[in-house]
């Protein structure tokens, strides 16, 4: 299976690295990924909580940028719609 690996880069310069899971573009032009951390050892991996971070795309002066969702109707409404993508996704993929 091949991964999406997205690097970002915090505050404090410093890269992380996720597995993105899926990106969705609303009607409005609004962009969203759901991402997943990418861990250097075992560790690491067994001790995280196991949630999905959605976060909210923007453009800006050629950047690109990942920012939290502050409100939290519009994380809901996100959250829902990668929730029921990403059960459709796998359960296809079981049924493979």
């Amino acid at each position: 299976m091949d991964m999406d690996i997205v690097s970002v880069v915090d505050d404090d310069g410093k890269e992380h690295l996720f597995e993105e899971l899926d990106r969705i573009e609303l009607d409005d032009d609004r962009r969203y990924v759901a991402l997943v951390p990418i861990y250097d050892n075992e560790e690491d991996m067994l001790s995280d909580d196991g949630d999905v971070l959605i976060l909210k795309v923007l453009e800006e002066k050629g950047e690109t940028y990942l920012i939290q969702i502050e409100d939290e109707d519009e994380f809901n409404e996100v959250g829902n719609i990668i929730e029921d993508r990403l059960i459709e996704k796998y359960e296809a993929e079981d049924n493979e």
